[in-house]
Protein backbone atom coordinates (compact mmCIF):
# COMPACT_ATOMS: atom_id res chain seq x y z
CA UNK A 1 0.00 0.00 0.00
CA UNK A 2 1.38 3.50 -0.90
CA UNK A 3 0.98 6.82 0.82
CA UNK A 4 -1.54 8.49 -0.89
CA UNK A 5 -2.41 11.18 1.35
CA UNK A 6 -1.62 14.16 0.18
CA UNK A 7 -3.43 12.98 -3.17
CA UNK A 8 -7.36 14.20 -4.37
CA UNK A 9 -8.76 11.98 -6.84
CA UNK A 10 -11.34 11.73 -9.01
CA UNK A 11 -12.63 8.13 -10.35
CA UNK A 12 -15.06 8.10 -13.61
CA UNK A 13 -17.14 5.02 -13.83
CA UNK A 14 -16.44 4.81 -9.89
CA UNK A 15 -20.06 2.13 -9.14
CA UNK A 16 -18.62 -0.46 -11.63
CA UNK A 17 -16.44 -3.41 -11.12
CA UNK A 18 -12.99 -2.48 -11.27
CA UNK A 19 -14.08 1.12 -9.86
CA UNK A 20 -15.44 0.03 -6.76
CA UNK A 21 -12.23 -1.50 -6.00
CA UNK A 22 -10.21 1.06 -6.88
CA UNK A 23 -11.84 3.95 -4.92
CA UNK A 24 -12.05 1.74 -1.90
CA UNK A 25 -7.82 0.80 -2.32
CA UNK A 26 -7.44 4.63 -3.10
CA UNK A 27 -9.49 5.53 0.64
CA UNK A 28 -7.32 2.55 2.01
CA UNK A 29 -4.30 4.69 0.88
CA UNK A 30 -5.44 7.65 2.54
CA UNK A 31 -6.22 9.87 -0.37
CA UNK A 32 -9.41 12.06 -0.67
CA UNK A 33 -11.42 10.48 -3.34
CA UNK A 34 -14.13 11.55 -5.69
CA UNK A 35 -16.60 9.99 -7.73
CA UNK A 36 -18.42 10.23 -10.87
CA UNK A 37 -21.19 7.44 -12.46
CA UNK A 38 -24.39 7.26 -14.38
CA UNK A 39 -25.47 5.55 -10.91
CA UNK A 40 -25.10 6.22 -7.40
CA UNK A 41 -21.78 5.35 -5.68
CA UNK A 42 -23.15 2.66 -2.97
CA UNK A 43 -21.23 4.39 -0.26
CA UNK A 44 -22.03 7.58 1.48
CA UNK A 45 -18.98 8.58 2.86
CA UNK A 46 -18.00 9.24 -0.66
CA UNK A 47 -18.09 12.16 -2.09
CA UNK A 48 -20.25 11.39 -5.58
CA UNK A 49 -21.73 13.20 -8.16
CA UNK A 50 -24.57 11.43 -10.97
CA UNK A 51 -24.24 11.69 -14.29
CA UNK A 52 -23.50 11.75 -17.69
CA UNK A 53 -20.16 12.38 -18.80
CA UNK A 54 -20.90 13.51 -22.26
CA UNK A 55 -22.80 16.87 -20.49
CA UNK A 56 -20.40 19.44 -20.65
CA UNK A 57 -21.72 20.51 -17.29
CA UNK A 58 -21.43 17.15 -15.59
CA UNK A 59 -17.77 17.56 -16.67
CA UNK A 60 -16.65 20.63 -15.16
CA UNK A 61 -18.92 19.08 -11.63
CA UNK A 62 -16.79 16.81 -11.87
CA UNK A 63 -13.10 18.22 -12.43
CA UNK A 64 -12.58 20.15 -9.39
CA UNK A 65 -10.08 22.75 -8.68
CA UNK A 66 -7.17 20.83 -5.99
CA UNK A 67 -7.33 17.66 -8.04
CA UNK A 68 -4.19 15.72 -8.11
CA UNK A 69 -4.97 13.05 -10.58
CA UNK A 70 -8.06 11.26 -12.37
CA UNK A 71 -8.65 7.69 -12.94
CA UNK A 72 -10.98 7.40 -16.00
CA UNK A 73 -12.89 4.58 -15.76
CA UNK A 74 -16.04 5.42 -17.48
CA UNK A 75 -15.99 4.20 -21.13
CA UNK A 76 -18.52 2.40 -23.30
CA UNK A 77 -17.04 -1.30 -23.40
CA UNK A 78 -19.35 -3.10 -25.76
CA UNK A 79 -17.97 -3.84 -29.12
CA UNK A 80 -21.73 -5.19 -30.43
CA UNK A 81 -22.71 -1.75 -29.70
CA UNK A 82 -19.69 0.02 -31.01
CA UNK A 83 -20.30 -1.35 -34.40
CA UNK A 84 -24.28 -0.36 -34.23
CA UNK A 85 -23.68 3.15 -33.21
CA UNK A 86 -20.12 4.27 -33.98
CA UNK A 87 -20.57 7.84 -33.48
CA UNK A 88 -22.47 7.53 -30.32
CA UNK A 89 -19.42 5.57 -28.83
CA UNK A 90 -17.35 7.50 -30.06
CA UNK A 91 -18.98 10.56 -28.62
CA UNK A 92 -19.06 8.67 -25.26
CA UNK A 93 -15.46 7.65 -25.23
CA UNK A 94 -13.19 9.68 -27.61
CA UNK A 95 -14.92 12.87 -26.78
CA UNK A 96 -14.96 12.63 -23.11
CA UNK A 97 -11.82 11.40 -22.68
CA UNK A 98 -10.78 14.45 -24.91
CA UNK A 99 -12.55 16.80 -22.79
CA UNK A 100 -11.58 15.46 -19.66
CA UNK A 101 -7.64 15.75 -20.58
CA UNK A 102 -8.29 19.41 -21.66
CA UNK A 103 -10.55 20.43 -18.06
CA UNK A 104 -7.03 18.39 -16.38
CA UNK A 105 -4.66 20.64 -17.95
CA UNK A 106 -6.67 24.09 -17.34
CA UNK A 107 -7.01 23.45 -13.35
CA UNK A 108 -3.63 21.65 -12.83
CA UNK A 109 -4.28 17.80 -12.93
CA UNK A 110 -0.98 16.11 -13.26
CA UNK A 111 -2.08 12.62 -13.61
CA UNK A 112 -4.34 11.16 -15.84
CA UNK A 113 -4.86 7.07 -16.00
CA UNK A 114 -7.03 5.68 -18.59
CA UNK A 115 -8.48 2.00 -18.78
CA UNK A 116 -8.12 1.12 -22.04
CA UNK A 117 -7.54 -2.37 -23.49
CA UNK A 118 -5.45 -5.06 -25.65
CA UNK A 119 -8.02 -4.63 -28.52
CA UNK A 120 -6.34 -1.41 -29.57
CA UNK A 121 -3.86 -3.67 -31.22
CA UNK A 122 -6.15 -6.26 -33.68
CA UNK A 123 -6.11 -9.48 -34.16
CA UNK A 124 -2.45 -10.75 -33.48
CA UNK A 125 -2.65 -14.57 -33.96
CA UNK A 126 -0.89 -16.33 -31.25
CA UNK A 127 1.50 -13.09 -30.94
CA UNK A 128 2.03 -12.11 -27.60
CA UNK A 129 1.34 -8.77 -27.21
CA UNK A 130 3.41 -6.29 -25.81
CA UNK A 131 2.88 -2.02 -25.88
CA UNK A 132 5.28 -1.10 -28.69
CA UNK A 133 3.29 -3.51 -31.04
CA UNK A 134 1.19 -1.14 -33.62
CA UNK A 135 -1.84 -0.46 -33.04
CA UNK A 136 -4.40 -1.55 -35.76
CA UNK A 137 -8.14 -1.83 -34.18
CA UNK A 138 -10.47 -4.12 -35.91
CA UNK A 139 -13.70 -2.41 -34.06
CA UNK A 140 -14.80 0.93 -33.11
CA UNK A 141 -14.67 -0.08 -29.60
CA UNK A 142 -10.67 -0.53 -30.00
CA UNK A 143 -10.38 2.48 -32.62
CA UNK A 144 -11.93 4.76 -29.31
CA UNK A 145 -9.35 3.35 -27.02
CA UNK A 146 -6.39 3.89 -29.44
CA UNK A 147 -7.61 7.64 -30.06
CA UNK A 148 -7.90 8.15 -26.48
CA UNK A 149 -4.41 6.56 -26.21
CA UNK A 150 -2.96 9.38 -28.65
CA UNK A 151 -4.56 12.05 -26.58
CA UNK A 152 -3.18 11.09 -23.63
CA UNK A 153 0.48 10.40 -25.23
CA UNK A 154 -0.14 14.37 -26.77
CA UNK A 155 -1.07 15.74 -23.22
CA UNK A 156 1.95 13.73 -21.77
CA UNK A 157 4.40 15.24 -24.78
CA UNK A 158 3.12 18.65 -24.62
CA UNK A 159 1.94 19.80 -21.45
CA UNK A 160 3.77 17.21 -19.43
CA UNK A 161 1.17 15.35 -18.02
CA UNK A 162 1.92 11.58 -16.34
CA UNK A 163 -0.89 10.34 -18.76
CA UNK A 164 -1.10 6.11 -18.52
CA UNK A 165 -3.12 4.09 -20.49
CA UNK A 166 -3.86 0.95 -18.38
CA UNK A 167 -4.40 -1.74 -20.86
CA UNK A 168 -6.47 -4.34 -18.78
CA UNK A 169 -6.85 -7.89 -19.76
CA UNK A 170 -10.06 -10.19 -18.77
CA UNK A 171 -10.77 -8.67 -15.18
CA UNK A 172 -12.67 -11.12 -12.51
CA UNK A 173 -13.01 -11.08 -9.03
CA UNK A 174 -15.38 -10.44 -6.46
CA UNK A 175 -18.04 -7.42 -7.18
CA UNK A 176 -18.74 -8.63 -10.88
CA UNK A 177 -22.83 -9.98 -10.78
CA UNK A 178 -23.66 -7.43 -13.17
CA UNK A 179 -21.16 -8.22 -15.88
CA UNK A 180 -21.28 -10.45 -18.60
CA UNK A 181 -18.00 -11.77 -18.77
CA UNK A 182 -17.16 -15.55 -19.12
CA UNK A 183 -15.78 -15.96 -15.29
CA UNK A 184 -19.59 -14.18 -14.24
CA UNK A 185 -21.22 -16.22 -16.75
CA UNK A 186 -20.00 -19.59 -15.37
CA UNK A 187 -21.08 -18.31 -11.56
CA UNK A 188 -24.32 -17.82 -12.80
CA UNK A 189 -24.58 -20.98 -14.51
CA UNK A 190 -23.05 -23.02 -11.69
CA UNK A 191 -25.77 -21.42 -9.16
CA UNK A 192 -28.78 -22.23 -11.64
CA UNK A 193 -27.56 -25.47 -12.64
CA UNK A 194 -27.99 -23.76 -16.48
CA UNK A 195 -25.69 -24.95 -19.09
CA UNK A 196 -23.05 -22.48 -20.04
CA UNK A 197 -22.24 -21.50 -23.51
CA UNK A 198 -19.10 -21.82 -24.93
CA UNK A 199 -18.15 -19.93 -27.96
CA UNK A 200 -16.38 -22.14 -30.46
CA UNK A 201 -14.26 -25.26 -29.92
CA UNK A 202 -13.46 -23.30 -26.45
CA UNK A 203 -9.18 -23.84 -26.68
CA UNK A 204 -9.21 -20.05 -27.48
CA UNK A 205 -6.80 -18.77 -24.60
CA UNK A 206 -7.45 -15.81 -22.54
CA UNK A 207 -5.37 -13.86 -20.43
CA UNK A 208 -7.61 -13.87 -16.83
CA UNK A 209 -6.32 -11.08 -14.14
CA UNK A 210 -8.14 -11.17 -10.84
CA UNK A 211 -9.47 -7.41 -9.98
CA UNK A 212 -6.96 -7.14 -7.30
CA UNK A 213 -3.96 -7.32 -9.22
CA UNK A 214 -5.37 -4.90 -11.36
CA UNK A 215 -5.22 -2.37 -8.23
CA UNK A 216 -1.93 -2.85 -7.58
CA UNK A 217 -1.27 -2.41 -11.47
CA UNK A 218 -2.69 1.06 -10.98
CA UNK A 219 -1.39 2.52 -7.53
CA UNK A 220 1.74 1.07 -9.23
CA UNK A 221 1.39 3.14 -12.32
CA UNK A 222 0.14 6.59 -10.16
CA UNK A 223 3.29 6.16 -7.82
CA UNK A 224 5.48 5.69 -10.35
CA UNK A 225 4.18 8.64 -12.96
CA UNK A 226 4.10 5.75 -16.05
CA UNK A 227 3.84 7.63 -18.94
CA UNK A 228 2.55 5.60 -22.02
CA UNK A 229 0.88 2.36 -22.08
CA UNK A 230 1.30 -0.69 -19.52
CA UNK A 231 -0.49 -4.01 -19.69
CA UNK A 232 -1.47 -5.64 -16.58
CA UNK A 233 -2.39 -8.73 -16.60
CA UNK A 234 -1.62 -12.35 -15.17
CA UNK A 235 0.78 -13.26 -17.61
CA UNK A 236 -0.36 -16.36 -18.19
CA UNK A 237 -3.06 -17.48 -20.84
CA UNK A 238 -5.51 -20.91 -19.85
CA UNK A 239 -8.28 -21.63 -22.82
CA UNK A 240 -11.89 -21.33 -21.86
CA UNK A 241 -11.78 -24.92 -21.43
CA UNK A 242 -10.09 -24.56 -18.77
CA UNK A 243 -11.34 -21.81 -16.88
CA UNK A 244 -14.41 -24.28 -17.01
CA UNK A 245 -12.75 -27.09 -15.88
CA UNK A 246 -11.72 -24.90 -12.79
CA UNK A 247 -15.47 -23.22 -12.13
CA UNK A 248 -16.39 -26.82 -12.08
CA UNK A 249 -13.63 -27.96 -9.69
CA UNK A 250 -14.25 -24.58 -7.67
CA UNK A 251 -17.78 -24.99 -7.43
CA UNK A 252 -18.38 -29.03 -7.26
CA UNK A 253 -21.07 -28.28 -9.91
CA UNK A 254 -21.70 -30.14 -13.04
CA UNK A 255 -21.39 -27.17 -15.31
CA UNK A 256 -23.02 -28.96 -18.52
CA UNK A 257 -21.76 -26.50 -21.64
CA UNK A 258 -23.24 -26.87 -24.88
CA UNK A 259 -20.89 -25.24 -27.35
CA UNK A 260 -21.82 -22.62 -29.77
CA UNK A 261 -20.90 -20.43 -32.90
CA UNK A 262 -18.08 -18.24 -32.34
CA UNK A 263 -19.07 -14.78 -32.93
CA UNK A 264 -17.46 -12.80 -35.39
CA UNK A 265 -14.38 -11.42 -34.77
CA UNK A 266 -13.45 -14.07 -32.28
CA UNK A 267 -9.61 -14.30 -31.32
CA UNK A 268 -8.18 -17.22 -31.14
CA UNK A 269 -5.59 -16.14 -28.34
CA UNK A 270 -5.03 -13.26 -26.50
CA UNK A 271 -1.28 -14.04 -24.85
CA UNK A 272 0.04 -10.44 -22.68
CA UNK A 273 3.83 -9.60 -22.12
CA UNK A 274 3.32 -8.32 -18.57
CA UNK A 275 7.78 -7.48 -18.74
CA UNK A 276 7.06 -3.85 -18.48
CA UNK A 277 4.60 -3.31 -15.63
CA UNK A 278 7.24 -6.04 -14.02
CA UNK A 279 9.68 -3.89 -14.30
CA UNK A 280 7.79 -1.21 -12.23
CA UNK A 281 7.16 -3.84 -9.57
CA UNK A 282 4.01 -5.44 -10.20
CA UNK A 283 4.01 -9.06 -9.77
CA UNK A 284 0.10 -10.48 -10.16
CA UNK A 285 -0.67 -13.18 -7.12
CA UNK A 286 -3.72 -14.77 -6.96
CA UNK A 287 -4.14 -17.80 -9.22
CA UNK A 288 -6.98 -18.96 -11.20
CA UNK A 289 -8.16 -21.08 -8.66
CA UNK A 290 -7.43 -18.48 -5.99
CA UNK A 291 -9.26 -15.93 -8.11
CA UNK A 292 -12.46 -17.76 -9.24
CA UNK A 293 -13.22 -19.46 -5.18
CA UNK A 294 -12.97 -15.58 -4.37
CA UNK A 295 -15.88 -15.31 -7.33
CA UNK A 296 -17.82 -18.06 -6.61
CA UNK A 297 -17.65 -17.33 -2.58
CA UNK A 298 -18.81 -13.53 -3.57
CA UNK A 299 -21.64 -15.13 -5.94
CA UNK A 300 -22.98 -17.05 -2.67
CA UNK A 301 -21.64 -20.28 -3.52
CA UNK A 302 -19.77 -22.92 -1.36
CA UNK A 303 -16.55 -23.69 -2.48
CA UNK A 304 -16.45 -27.67 -2.81
CA UNK A 305 -14.69 -29.92 0.21
CA UNK A 306 -11.42 -30.49 -1.68
CA UNK A 307 -11.38 -27.20 -2.46
CA UNK A 308 -11.50 -26.01 1.30
CA UNK A 309 -9.53 -28.79 2.40
CA UNK A 310 -6.57 -27.45 0.07
CA UNK A 311 -6.75 -24.26 1.95
CA UNK A 312 -7.75 -22.56 -1.37
CA UNK A 313 -9.50 -19.21 -0.88
CA UNK A 314 -9.53 -16.06 -2.53
CA UNK A 315 -8.52 -12.36 -1.47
Amino acid sequence: MIDLSNEQVLVTGASGFVGRAVVRALRDGGARVSTIDQVDFPRSEVNGLVGDLTDPRVRDAAVTEGLTGIVHLAAVTSVLRSVEDPVGVYEANVGVTASLLELARARGVGRFLLSSTNAVVGDVGTTTIREDLPLRPLTPYGATKAACEMLMSAYAGSYGMATCALRLTNVYGPGMEHKDSLVARLMKAALSGATVEVYGDGTQVRDFVHVSDVVRGLLLAWERRWVGPLIIGSGRSPSVLEVLDAARRISGRPLPAAHVAAKAGEMPAVIVDIGRARGLGYEPTVTLDEGIASAWVDFGGEPAPSVRAAGIVGP
